[in-house]
């Protein structure tokens, strides 16, 4: 996986997680542009979305990708945060099922679908319009918020999130196996900090 500085350089993909849909974006290798190209349906039964992000991160070579974290204004993790933790820990553990290693990161999204139906609104789309593209453009936002704060810090950003150990875990008697599947990977306290700090913030 090439490397720029301690980051990974070629093509990311950003994801919007919604109850009804996800959002996808993609950047070009240099990590300049974020690009919304995508919208699909949340599978919440068989997980047929999270196959399909796992299908294009192989098609494009992705080397990362990025689900955005709504947190609250005051920096909170409400039901909405959770969500997209336990669908990051889907990803990872599809990801790795795959074969793939493709780091996945949570990244603090907060105002990214306020900020698409602005851009929306503003490009004079109707509001009966947004929701066909409004996801994957809040998913362009989140990436680009990424792949800018890389370059700004000269590092990696946002919270690495790995698969769940089912493997070993259903294996053992009274193992967790299934109630586990889309658990998000467990951080400290001094890890979550780090990996959600944002530029001016302490």
């Amino acid at each position: 996986m090439p490397h720029s500085g301690s980051y990974p350089r070629g093509v990311k993909l950003g994801v919007d997680v919604g109850t009804v849909r996800v959002g996808l974006a993609a950047c070009d290798p240099d990590g300049i542009l974020a690009t919304p190209f995508r919208t699909l349906s949340r599978d919440a039964k068989k997980n047929s979305d999270v196959g399909v992000i796992v299908k294009q991160a192989a098609e494009r070579g992705a080397v990362q990708i990025f689900v955005g974290l709504p947190r609250t204004l005051k920096g909170q993790e409400g039901p909405s945060a959770r969500m997209a933790s336990d669908y990051a820990g889907l990803l990872a553990a599809a990801l790795q099922k795959a074969g793939l290693d493709v780091p996945v990161h949570l990244i603090d999204e907060r105002l990214s679908t306020v900020s698409a139906h602005r851009s929306l609104h503003d490009a004079g789309m109707s509001s009966k319009d947004h929701r066909k593209v409004v996801d994957q453009l809040a998913a362009a936002g989140i990436l680009q918020h990424a792949i800018e704060m890389q370059k700004a810090r000269g590092q990696d950003v946002g919270r690495r999130v790995h698969a769940p150990a089912l493997a070993v875990e259903s294996t053992q008697p009274g193992g967790a196996g299934a109630d586990t599947a889309s658990g998000p990977a467990k951080e400290t306290d001094s890890q979550r900090a780090e990996g959600n700090r944002e530029p001016g913030q302490s």
